[in-house]
């Protein structure tokens, strides 16, 4: 993970209007933001980006990238991650929404492959607070601080981590894992890197209704890590089958507070809430009943943590 100041990122769809108007906020945000890519624009300039043609002409031109940055149309992604990949970009960040299943099952086996990390598709992208915003974090909801922020939601991972800033809890990272159906990199893979980040200290896990990546984390945070882990699971008023907007799903769960809910035994009920809710629960995991609880939690599960050091 090379997630610094220093560490090289390239946009590739930066004359896209939300790669433009992204590029600028990085790049004001202090990401070094060294080269857009934008097929036939080679020589322009995006808030003083330099745009080259392909992937390979900027490494040509500027040296090794670390990381890029995709905001190009869902048909196009696949071809702009390859090429990126092709160019020895092994850090690769898909903003795009809905790009096709078949493509991201190509993707993932070449990024196996050449071991790319693949963040996305629709993600926000990662953020080190004060340090580096890949992608489309509302920045001024974090501050520098020592806990780990991994989510499968977009907006919510704004509204819990400023929840985190307001109760004086900064963020070590953020990472949003993705949406769609199928992503690059899994709850499993960050939550092993977040254990091993001298930088945190505790780990908020977000999940929402869909697959069962939330019931595989909690089985892996059982297993494998460390650092206390706190679980918020959105849509759990979601009616069965129905997946819901974020927004939808902070209301729910704001008004299910006080409440009594009856969990299903894990495994029941697969790519529902209380499936999920009940397998971090069979872990040990405090569960958030909304994200309002978060910060109370992540005080008390770093108490003991902290008294051990």
């Amino acid at each position: 993970m090379n997630f610094t100041p220093e560490s090289k990122v390239l946009i590739q769809g930066i004359t896209e209007p939300i790669g433009a108007t992204y590029a600028a906020l990085m790049k004001n945000y202090g990401t070094n933001v060294i080269a857009g890519i934008s097929p036939g624009r080679s020589g322009e300039q995006v808030e003083e980006i330099e745009i080259f043609d392909m992937v390979e002409q900027a490494v040509g031109n500027l040296g090794a990238i670390d990381t890029s940055v995709i905001f190009v149309p869902p048909y196009d992604v696949l071809d702009a991650a390859l090429e990126a990949m092709a160019a020895g970009i092994r850090q690769i960040i898909i903003v795009t929404e809905g790009m096709p299943p078949l493509d991201m099952v190509h993707l993932v086996r070449q990024a196996e492959a050449t071991e790319t990390l693949i963040v996305g598709p629709n993600t926000p992208g990662i953020i080190v607070p004060g340090k580096i915003l890949l992608g489309t974090h509302k920045s001024d909801f974090y501050t520098p601080g020592s806990v780990g922020l991994l989510s499968r939601s977009g907006t919510l991972t704004y509204e819990i981590a400023w929840q985190l800033t307001q109760a004086k809890l900064g963020q070590s990272i953020a990472i949003g894992i993705g949406s769609d159906a199928i992503v690059g990199s899994s709850f499993a893979q960050w939550l092993q890197i977040l254990d091993e980040d001298e930088a945190t200290e505790a780990i908020v896990l977000v999940g929402e209704i869909g697959g069962s990546s939330e019931e595989t984390a909690a089985h892996y945070i059982a297993e494998a890590i460390d650092k206390p882990t706190i679980a918020y699971v959105a849509g759990r008023h979601a009616p069965k089958g129905k997946r819901l907007g974020h927004a939808g799903d902070i209301m729910a769960a704001q008004l299910s507070v006080g409440r009594t809910h009856q969990v299903s035994p894990v495994g029941a009920d697969p790519d529902t809430a209380q499936s999920k809710i009940a397998a971090f629960k069979a872990a040990n995991i405090p569960v958030a009943q909304s994200p309002s609880e978060i910060p109370d939690l992540v005080k008390k599960a770093l108490k003991p943590s902290r008294k051990k050091k």
